[in-house]
């Protein structure tokens, strides 16, 4: 094992995560139609939508706008508080360096993800930075909810910018 070894437990699958995943493969559909590379983010908390976001890297000419950070964002405005303790986040596509870093930071202590990203993922494909036993919080990790149609719409939309 690497120094970046995990502790965390990897989630369990539940019930409701494939439609809470279907709501951010509706955002990241959303985010297509905008011209943004299509990734949805969804926050739940107690069964609800706590937050929601997409990509708009280019709509707000931020590099930090990823969809996950948008959700984080909009979470902690709506709570009012920074930690976003006994939420969930659903996300089309693995976490890459700086959403994970955030994650980490709003503690979210679970993270369900679709497409895995072997190029800049950070949820265990490139790293493990959700799961890093050096950092003060660790997420429980759930990959490939979806995967296929995440990945697929992934493949489609750059496919179309070639």
């Amino acid at each position: 094992m690497s120094r970046n070894s995990a502790s965390a437990p990897y989630a369990v699958e539940m019930p409701e995560d494939a439609a809470w995943m279907a709501r951010a493969l509706e955002l990241a559909r959303a985010a297509e139609g905008e011209g943004e590379v299509p990734v949805g983010a969804v926050i739940v908390h107690d069964g609800q939508v706590l937050a929601e976001g997409a990509n708009r890297t280019i709509t707000d000419a931020d590099p930090t706008a990823h969809a996950e950070v948008v959700a984080i964002r909009r979470a902690a405005e709506r709570v009012g508080d920074w930690r976003l303790i006994g939420t969930t986040l659903y996300v089309t596509l693995e976490p890459c360096a700086m959403c994970a870093g955030a994650i980490v930071l709003a503690r979210i202590p679970r993270v369900v993800f679709g497409a895995s990203d072997p190029k800049a993922g950070m949820g265990g494909s490139l790293e493990n930075l959700l799961q890093d036993d050096r950092l003060n919080h660790r997420c429980e990790v759930l990959a490939g909810v979806s995967a296929e149609v995440s990945s697929d719409m992934l493949k489609a939309f750059f496919r179309a910018r070639r």
